[in-house]
């Protein structure tokens, strides 16, 4: 059952808390998802798990602070896979750290994490966008504002609502 406190994602925009914003999602649109790589942002209902910026270009409270040398497993065949490490020799990774602003404020969700079968998609984030409504690889784009408002009205009994 949906709530006030809920962020609803449509394909071209999000609320929550009577709060609208612009966002972006994936290049395939939203629905089920099937496998890495796919570019659908998955419907469904999930929950924001944790937070993560980098503290030298963002000032907030988040769970985890990225730093030079964190990745996310995007290989199926990685005992790791769609979880946040350091890098491994030899498995497929996505850097957090980057030079353009993509990463520098991120929600974690809980599609197909902690347990994570491997192929059917890794990190569906929150971040910001490459430019206003460009297409994801899956992800929930916004502009930074928006996306630092949205982390502020978040409630721990919030969901993220994800619909076509």
């Amino acid at each position: 059952m949906k709530q006030f406190c809920d962020l609803l994602i449509g394909k071209w925009s999000a609320q929550i808390k009577g709060y609208h914003f612009p966002c972006s999602v994936g290049r395939s649109g939203i629905g089920k998802k099937t496998h890495e790589g796919d570019g659908i942002t998955p419907e469904g209902t999930w929950r924001l798990m944790f937070f993560m910026a980098r503290s030298d270009r963002i000032r907030i409270n988040v769970n985890h602070k990225i730093n030079i040398r964190d990745v996310w497993s995007d290989d199926p065949l990685d005992p790791e896979y769609n979880h946040l490490r350091k890098p491994i020799n030899g498995f497929s990774c996505e850097r957090l750290w980057r030079p353009d602003p993509v990463y520098n404020l991120i929600g974690v969700t809980n599609f197909n994490w902690p347990t994570a079968v491997p192929g059917i998609g890794s990190a569906i984030f929150l971040h910001t966008w490459r430019k206003p409504r460009h297409p994801t690889e899956g992800c929930i784009a916004f502009a930074l504002k928006d996306l630092n408002m949205i982390f502020r009205l978040w409630e721990p009994r919030s969901k993220l609502i994800i619909k076509a």
